[in-house]
């Protein structure tokens, strides 16, 4: 884990945002030994959310080929 003191972070922001990402989380000191960690916030989307496709096909043709590639499987 990198520490950066409090200067050096005001100074360079953008890039210990970027290190956050990479190593999951930097620590930030402050001249009275005070240490804060910055770390990439969680998201809450699931892997599974996706867009979806437009195939203009309606279920039912949907439902054929599934039953058709089992039958093949």
């Amino acid at each position: 884990m990198k520490k950066y003191m409090y200067s050096e972070a005001r100074q360079q922001l953008s890039k210990l945002l970027e290190e956050a990402m990479i190593y999951g989380e930097i620590r930030i000191k402050r001249r009275n030994g005070e240490e804060f960690s910055l770390r990439p916030a969680t998201s809450s989307k699931s892997a599974l959310d996706v867009d979806g496709i437009d195939l203009d096909l309606t279920a039912d043709e949907i439902v054929d080929f599934v039953r058709e590639g089992r039958e093949r499987g």
